[in-house]
């Protein structure tokens, strides 16, 4: 089962900054890392995009 792409994007200004990938089989819910953000030059939370 290969790993799927996801697009991490900053919950405040909703850039989208990073691409990963994620075992949707261990991990079905959506994912949140808290990332640095260019946009807003601070650390923010980074939520799994559709």
């Amino acid at each position: 089962m290969p790993r799927d792409k996801i697009i991490l994007a900053c919950q405040d200004c909703q850039e989208r900054n990073y691409h990963m990938t994620k075992n949707k089989r261990l991990h079905p819910e959506r994912v949140e890392y808290r990332k640095y953000c260019p946009r807003c030059k601070t650390h923010k939370t980074h939520k799994e995009t559709k």
